[in-house]
């Protein structure tokens, strides 16, 4: 009889939590960052059939919904644009309680490693820049590096507020990126990191993408292995990317291509095909800018240029935008250690396009090419200004004729366009500009930015 009282006192003085059923995803916890004036997906799972019921400090309503035979369930929930802390309680048969909870502006940072990269890794200004990153209304989630070869329902990670002990270790380009949003829209903003150094974009898209196309697959096979990450399709889309849909988002930051030199002819089909399948997967357009990846030497090839080319060629692709890294770059070092200048230009980017802030944006594009008599007229987009470093004002221009062959050739800046002279080369086909791996842009617009390098073709 003892034993049985025993036994009793022992059931009612259990936590709570040990027989409960509802459970979430971990990207949904304490000091997280919701995506504002959204309908935002919340979702997890309990016993199939019990009523899920959520409700907010935000808003009177309560909302319910009844868990499916599966085990899941999920509930849309409005969010408003407010400040300060919230709480979210979900019940069922037990409670679960949110605190601490933002809502804001919400971006995913993906990529290889000079988008993982730290102030604890070495950067420009990192003492000045870790003592000045005590900001709640920062928010970091970091995606521990996983492999997985199925898409997986949830990962590691939690929320932590941005201090200089929890920034020292997060994304630089990301910190920078997210304190500039902040300071300028004055809401808070919610950053989650999932990358790995040395990884190429095949490893972070489904693996079906690449399996249902002749040329991806072709393009994978050619990839070699290394021992610093992982190079088989979907690996790591499957562990840090499918877990976080369909997480509400303001859009993507991408930093990634340097592991694509060796498959650089097919990197264009590569990397659209990844936005493509990811926006697919959100089921939304997701703004998606990324870091055009720095001048370095990569050998004797055009390895490194074709990648940037192609990254230049993706802005077809809409509601992209691409941060040029060539001027504050570093030749002879892959990870370059200037990160604040990449995060600046990230958040002008969504500042201009995501946020309606008229803000110098946009570097100078090669929008078309025109052949009169002995010369070529060259236009750009976002050529207000245009003009040529002072330190640097060699011609980084070369055209060919049909032979195939190209020869540098002599030019001018005209009322923002440029003129070649071509007296010398007959038939010309092609042209292009700062095509080297090094190849170190010396073309700037009134924003300061520079020109991209480029390959193309003379009709």
């Amino acid at each position: 009889m003892r034993i049985l009282i025993l036994l009793i006192a022992i059931f009612f003085m259990a936590p709570v939590d040990a027989f409960s059923n509802i459970s979430l995803p971990s990207v949904f916890s304490d000091n997280m960052v919701l995506q504002r004036n959204s309908d935002v997906k919340i979702w997890g799972w309990a016993k199939p059939g019990e009523v899920v019921k959520i409700s907010t400090t935000w808003a009177g309503e309560t909302l319910q919904t009844t868990v499916g035979k599966n085990g899941k369930w999920e509930i849309m929930l409005p969010t408003p644009d407010i400040r300060g802390p919230q709480e979210v309680s979900i019940t069922g048969y037990n409670t679960v309680v949110l605190k601490n909870v933002l809502l804001g502006e919400v971006w995913l940072v993906s990529g290889q490693s000079n988008m993982e990269w730290t102030a604890a890794a070495g950067i420009d200004n990192a003492e000045a820049a870790i003592a000045d990153a005590e900001n709640d209304q920062i928010r970091f989630f970091t995606v521990l590096n996983r492999t997985a070869s199925c898409p997986q329902q949830d990962l590691d990670g939690s929320w932590v507020a941005s201090t200089p002990e929890t920034m020292k270790y997060f994304s630089a380009v990301a910190y920078f990126f997210g304190k500039k949003i902040n300071k300028e829209l004055g809401v808070p903003v919610g950053l989650i990191n999932s990358s790995w150094g040395g990884t190429p974009a095949e490893v972070w898209m489904p693996s079906e993408v690449i399996e249902n196309s002749e040329e991806l697959t072709e393009a994978a096979k050619i990839l070699p292995n290394t021992e610093w990450g992982p190079r088989d399709p979907g690996l790591l889309y499957n562990a840090m990317i499918a877990p976080l849909v369909p997480f509400e988002l303001a859009g993507v930051l991408w930093y990634q291509g340097e592991s694509n030199t060796d498959n650089a002819d097919h990197y264009e089909q590569i990397f659209s095909a990844l936005i493509n399948s990811w926006r697919q997967k959100w089921h939304k357009e997701l703004p998606f800018f990324y870091a055009q990846i720095a001048p370095y030497g990569y050998g004797d090839n055009f390895w490194g240029v074709k990648v940037r080319d192609a990254q230049r060629r993706v802005l077809k692709m809409p509601k992209t935008g691409m941060v040029m890294t060539s001027d504050i770059g570093d030749i002879k070092d892959i990870h370059p250690r200037n990160k604040e200048d990449v995060g600046l230009r990230f958040a002008a980017l969504a500042l201009n396009d995501v946020y309606g802030r008229e803000t110098a944006a946009h570097a100078p594009l090669v929008s078309e090419i025109k052949k009169n008599k002995n010369k070529l007229k060259i236009t750009f987009s976002n050529a207000e200004k245009l003009s040529l470093d002072k330190e640097n004002q060699a011609s980084q221009f070369e055209v060919a004729g049909k032979d195939g062959n190209f020869k540098p050739v002599k030019f001018s800046i005209k009322n923002n366009t440029i003129e070649l002279n071509v007296r010398e080369i007959k038939d010309p086909v092609g042209v292009r500009y700062s095509w080297r791996n090094t190849g170190t842009s010396n073309i700037f617009n009134e924003a300061g930015l520079p020109a991209s390098s480029f390959a193309e073709e003379i009709e």
